[in-house]
């Protein structure tokens, strides 16, 4: 997913929005779903794209950490969930040459 933001560390970066890459892997029982072909069953991704998207459109933020913890606890919410992996990355131009800066993390329900 590709969502636009306006957090970093330096003022340059929070100064206009820059793209985000936020990719999401939700571990839960997809037996019940798989047996009943049912919504109800299983894990919305919608709602999993809303919680990164309610992170990215939110309060600047410094470090991707705290971007990735913050859509980590917001997917655990979400019904079924057991764990999630969020991976965050951007690639502002006071980085370059470097492709992109990336955090990636694992939460799991406690």
């Amino acid at each position: 997913m590709v969502f636009q933001g306006r957090h970093g560390v330096r003022d340059s970066e929070r100064a206009g929005a820059q793209e985000f890459k936020v990719d999401i892997d939700v571990e839960a029982d997809l037996a019940p779903a798989g047996r009943s072909d049912r919504l109800a069953d299983t894990v919305d991704y919608t709602k999993v794209r809303v919680a990164a998207r309610e992170v990215l459109d939110g309060p600047p933020q410094q470090l991707l950490e705290t971007l990735a913890g913050m859509i980590a606890e917001r997917v655990l919410r979400l019904p079924h969930v057991q764990a999630v992996s969020v991976r965050v990355a951007k690639r502002p131009a006071s980085m370059q040459p470097i492709d992109a800066a990336a955090v990636h993390i694992k939460r799991t329900r406690a």
